[in-house]
């Protein structure tokens, strides 16, 4: 029997590397800020940002449904910005992902902090025992100048928020932050301030990527002339900054995305020495410490 594809994919999707195992189910094509200059991802007039049409999205569960209704055990709420949705049309696709996908066991998305703003606590702990389990944040920095540089249009009090309010209504808390962002001009703060917030606001998963722009760094620039990349050593050691002052008591640490010379795992702070002396090595002695090649780096 042919089956229709159930979904309809607007060109490129772009989930997190620990939702490959997830349907992607978009809710919206795009995300609604769309002028942080570090970013590739949605830029126009490859994708337009556009909340989908709800009946199509209720349309699309019902039909995973009746095609996999058993097999599908985590959804991910694409693109980048589902929770700029309002909390009932959040709650209807929640609802419709329970009655028709019954053996999925997380839901998760994309977040960014001022989509939380407009949500209460209240909302959110609704949302979490709906099914909404785990959002990821792309805090980037948790300092106010390379925000600004770079467009983000949040800053430190912004995530901080954002991440409080989170955990307050238990919703798991993946934070993404930017190694190299800085550049050389901004590198020590860069590091001590993503520390400084990550601290305040204890997330349950903590994940460092590494800036590149594959499409060249033009647009980035305008906002950041005096931007200076960091070479491999100079990452490594912004690296062993954040981790000198990250005081974590339960999060779970990765620096392993396709971008990192350097793979780290590790929970902090029970290893934190143990992740100190990886970056250490690679300072000091490169060729011991099984970095990747850059052919392997995924950018």
């Amino acid at each position: 029997m042919n089956q229709t594809i159930p979904i309809r994919y607007v060109s490129p999707v772009f989930r997190p590397p620990s939702e490959a195992q997830s349907l992607i189910l978009p809710v919206t094509n795009g995300c609604s800020w769309n002028k942080c200059t570090y970013c590739e991802m949605y830029t126009e007039p490859q994708k337009k940002f556009q909340v989908r049409d709800e009946q199509e999205t209720l349309d699309s569960i019902r039909r995973c449904g009746q095609q996999f209704a058993h097999l599908v055990q985590r959804v991910f709420l694409g693109d980048g910005d589902a929770m700029v949705l309002s909390t009932r049309r959040l709650m209807t696709l929640l609802a419709a992902i329970k009655e028709h996908l019954p053996a999925v066991r997380r839901i998760s998305s994309y977040c960014l902090p001022r989509n939380v703003r407009n949500k209460s606590v209240e909302e959110l702990i609704e949302l979490r025992e709906a099914g909404l389990s785990l959002v990821y944040i792309g805090a980037e920095s948790g300092d106010n100048e390379v925000l600004q540089k770079v467009s983000k249009g949040e800053s430190f009090e912004s995530t901080r928020d954002a991440l409080d309010k989170l955990g307050v209504a238990a919703i798991t808390r993946s934070v993404m932050l930017l190694n190299g962002l800085g550049g050389r001009l901004l590198t020590e703060q860069h590091a001590k301030n993503s520390a400084r917030l990550a601290n305040l606001t204890q997330p349950e998963f903590l994940a460092t990527l590494v800036v590149s722009f594959p499409q060249g760094e033009e647009r980035f620039r305008q906002g950041f002339p005096a931007w200076e990349p960091l070479d491999q050593r100079e990452m490594f050691a912004e690296i062993e900054l954040l981790l000198q002052n990250l005081e974590l008591k339960r999060t779970v640490f990765r620096s392993d995305h396709a971008s990192n010379w350097l793979a780290l795992k590790g929970t902090l702070g029970a290893e934190k020495s143990r992740l100190l002396a990886e970056v250490r090595t690679a300072i000091e002695r490169p060729q011991a410490a099984n970095l990747r090649n850059e052919w392997e780096r995924a950018l």
